[in-house]
């Protein structure tokens, strides 16, 4: 009975421990499982042998990198098959400006005439808007501040496969460094399908014209995910549109989700974050206008289809109207779907011109605490805090002792326009009220900005204001404080600049 006892006793403190293990270290069990998946049978003689394609030219001094003039095709890989490509890597030279969408990577598989994978390069890797970003996820690797590219979406071919990459730009591109590790296979299976990438974009989405289609397919395969890229274009939150799918020729969705950041696996509204298979490599946030690149790999759910399969999403947001939910908007998406299917597959998109992938007016984002700034104050020095509630976002913080300070900041501004003028102001119990001027000129009534509740952004707009191409001023002259405020402390985290066509 005492040795019953005891093994009981152990038994119970086993689980406990199990359970805290499950509390504390959930997230790292998960990555210790797929580990595990990798790993799993990795001690099994392999029936394959390995080869690469690469721009390692040792005849060449050393010099593995290789050009791509402007306007030029550059085929990295010319494949006999069977076989399968495990790994791709890439890395350029980033002098040419948003380079990863004017680089456009497209492969072909068996001689097909239309290539199986077509993305501008940066959009194919997850890095959305032309811009370099990390992303940590379970296909795609992306390190070095965007430049490392590693795409690990097993990609089985019957007898070739050709990835080429085109330079769409009226630049040369000097440098492009690449690995394709690939298996050279005695036989493939006849079940296998054959991976699919495809972009595609609205700019802006259609009013009134139905959903956002991310993809359209016909034949046998099943769908594995895709990343958005939403750059808003009027104020107010833009993700309440619903995920549908639409299989083998369904007039209602079968699979219909409760809203955009729902769906990429987030909750109350978007922040960066890097998953294995949802996350958010890039988010604008506080902003008016944001940009926001969202993955989401449907890799342990996969959506199998046998004739054929549509993915959309709404693009709703902003304001409720009752009784008939969220308003349309039009913003502008941008989409890559992945997939895998038997050939062939239908040309459901093209490959938008250059000049059509390039967002016109960019929103012109001022960090506040990376401008130089003058101040006359009695007491009180401008410096730099952390935002918590924003993601650790840093703003420019300014304490005088008395309501007769000023603080001017300085700011450019590239091109003349109309814009559509935002100040993302902080918030807090002991700040003041303070008058703003831009170039020396009012442009709003005295801005109170105190609360009782802790440090919090808060956007001003300031209207439609004509600037200038070049340096400006902006001014914060103190009027007082609210008689329920501690101090006249200031905070400023950006100046938001929207083109107003």
């Amino acid at each position: 009975m005492k040795n019953n006892c005891s093994i009981l006793w152990m038994v119970r403190r086993l689980v406990v421990l199990i359970l805290l293990l499950l509390v504390f270290f959930s997230p790292r069990i998960a990555s210790a499982q797929n580990s595990w998946l990798m790993l799993n049978g990795i001690e099994i003689p392999k029936n394959f042998r390995s080869m690469r394609s690469s721009s390692a030219a040792p005849n060449l001094e050393g010099s593995d990198a290789r050009p791509i003039p402007a306007g030029k095709t550059l085929v990295l890989a010319n494949l006999t098959g069977p076989g399968r490509i495990t790994h791709i890597w890439f890395t350029l030279s980033p002098h040419i400006n948003l380079y990863g969408k004017k680089f456009v990577l497209k492969i072909f598989w068996d001689g097909e005439q239309n290539p199986s994978v077509e993305a501008p390069l940066n959009d194919f890797f997850c890095e959305g808007h032309g811009i370099d970003m990390n992303v940590q996820s379970f296909p795609f690797s992306v390190s070095s501040v965007g430049r490392g590219r590693n795409c690990y979406f097993p990609m089985p071919f019957r007898k070739s496969a050709r990835i080429e990459i085109t330079n769409e730009s009226d630049e040369p591109l000097r440098w492009i460094w690449w690995n394709i590790d690939w298996q050279k296979l005695n036989s493939l299976s006849k079940n296998v399908y054959y991976f699919h990438s495809k972009y595609r974009q609205e700019f802006p989405c259609k009013s009134g014209g139905g959903d956002y289609l991310i993809l359209k397919a016909e034949g046998e395969g099943h769908y594995v995910g895709c990343n958005l890229s939403v750059r808003t274009l009027k104020p107010l939150w833009w993700g309440e549109g619903d995920d549908k799918f639409y299989i083998d020729g369904e007039t209602e969705p079968s699979l219909q989700g409760t809203g955009a950041e729902d769906y990429f696996c987030q909750a109350f509204g978007i922040r960066e974050y890097a998953g294995l298979f949802y996350g958010c490599p890039f988010n604008e946030s506080p902003a008016v206008y944001p940009r926001v690149t969202l993955y989401r790999f449907h890799i342990p759910d996969p959506v199998p289809f046998s004739k054929s399969l549509m993915v959309t999403i709404e693009h709703m947001g902003g304001k409720y109207i009752p009784k008939k939910g969220y308003e349309e908007r039009a913003d502008d998406y941008s989409s890559v779907a992945y997939w895998y299917q038997k050939e062939p597959h239908i040309e459901f998109t093209t490959m938008p011109p250059l000049k059509d992938r390039l967002y016109s007016g960019n929103v012109v984002f001022i960090e506040a605490e990376s401008l130089g700034y003058t101040y006359e104050a009695i007491g009180g020095c401008p410096g730099t805090r952390e935002l918590i509630h924003a993601g650790n976002d840093k703003f420019l913080y300014f304490a005088p002792l008395d309501d007769k300070a000023f603080l001017t900041v300085k700011f450019s501004v590239r091109e003349a326009s109309i814009y559509d003028t935002w100040l993302h102001m902080v918030k807090s119990w002991d700040y003041g009220t303070y008058q703003v001027f831009i170039d020396g000129k009012s442009i709003s009534n005295p801005i109170d900005n105190y609360t009782e509740n802790a440090t919090q952004s808060a956007s001003l707009n300031l209207g439609q204001l004509s600037i200038e191409a070049g340096e400006h001023t902006l001014q914060f002259q103190c009027t007082g404080k609210n008689p329920l405020s501690k101090g006249y402390s200031l905070g400023l985290d950006r100046i938001e600049l929207m083109p107003v066509h």
